[in-house]
């Protein structure tokens, strides 16, 4: 089979297509055929390991190896087709369309990849194609996750910083769907998508501090690694609430202080992406409250140009490889 493979650390032209064995699945194991995989800022960072969150280098690079890569196919999201099911799988039967999450087993930017039956897979949504599903676990899941902690109510006012990112964007769609006000902050460009997704406010963060841009919010959902823990903190209200998906190491300290000697709360809890979350997205996107977020959709051999977009920023959404077929339905 095909796959999009790197042998070393580096920029994004150390990504080649290669011809590598096909997988084959274990007894409790899914084969699936893969119609397209997200490119995404986790990718990015593995293929050149170089993180914007650093406290986690060390252990991840003993992980995922010293010197180069143990795992030569990157990708964590996808949709496709189950081709194959272990004779110990119950779950899924062959020709099922499904999506979800490769997790650190990865193997998504190749034409097959083999994963537990136990992992966050589920039926893909019946009105988006391969390649408008792809763009969902990653966001949707975390998304979802932070919005549920936040426990949002009718009428409350989010801020998003980082708003034109997959786990922001989707973070719109559901904080609306919970009766949110919703402030999105980003840079200009990115304001036409996020007004599609339903935004009732707009920061360019490039000529205007959101720290001083006016109302104060009950939730402010941080996605921007180095932004400021302290003007964050300061635009919420008395009990509101704060929530990191990119916690630096001191922000992480800097919550514990928060919960223990203010009225406000702060928390980085990270996203366990359980099958019922993925669940839940699925009807929320065949009611409608979810929508497509794919800014563009990229072919194998531009795998190189798809990263550069990602590490960039240069994009609105999500940015995907089209595996094999992944405009389809």
């Amino acid at each position: 089979m095909q796959a999009i493979t790197y042998t070393r650390y580096g920029p994004p032209e150390v990504l080649q297509i290669s011809e590598v064995a096909r997988p084959a699945p274990g007894d409790d194991e899914v084969l699936i055929r893969v119609r397209a995989a997200e490119a995404t800022k986790s990718d990015c960072e593995l293929r050149g390991f170089r993180f914007s969150v650093k406290w986690f280098w060390l252990p991840l690079r003993i992980a995922i190896g010293i010197t180069r890569p143990r795992r030569t196919i990157l990708g964590g999201y996808f949709a496709g087709d189950i081709v194959a099911v272990g004779k110990d799988v119950t779950r899924f039967s062959g020709g099922e369309a499904v999506y979800g999450s490769a997790s650190l087993r990865m193997g998504a930017y190749g034409e097959y990849a083999a994963l537990p039956a136990d992992y966050t897979i589920g039926p893909k949504p019946r009105n988006m194609s391969y390649a408008d599903a792809a763009a969902v676990p990653l966001g949707g899941l975390n998304a979802l996750h932070f919005m549920r902690l936040a426990r949002i109510r009718k009428g409350d006012r989010v801020l998003i910083n980082g708003a034109g990112g997959n786990i922001g964007a989707h973070a719109v769609m559901i904080a609306r769907s919970m009766g949110a006000e919703v402030t999105a902050v980003d840079k200009a460009v990115k304001a036409p998508f996020l007004q599609r997704l339903g935004i009732d406010h707009f920061i360019d963060y490039t000529k205007e501090d959101f720290a001083s841009a006016g109302p104060h919010y009950d939730v402010v959902f941080d996605m921007v690694p180095r932004s400021s823990y302290r003007a964050c903190m300061s635009v919420l209200k008395p009990g509101g609430r704060y929530f990191s998906g990119n916690p630096r190491l001191s922000v992480m300290l800097r919550t514990v202080l928060t919960n223990r000697f203010s009225d406000k709360s702060a928390s980085f809890a990270f996203a366990k992406e359980t099958k019922e979350e993925l669940s839940t997205l699925t009807e929320m996107i065949e009611d409608g409250t979810i929508t497509t977020i794919v800014d563009r959709v990229f072919p194998m051999d531009e795998a190189a140009g798809a990263h550069r977009l990602v590490e960039t920023e240069e994009r609105c959404g999500a940015i995907v490889l089209s595996i094999s077929d992944a405009q389809e339905t």
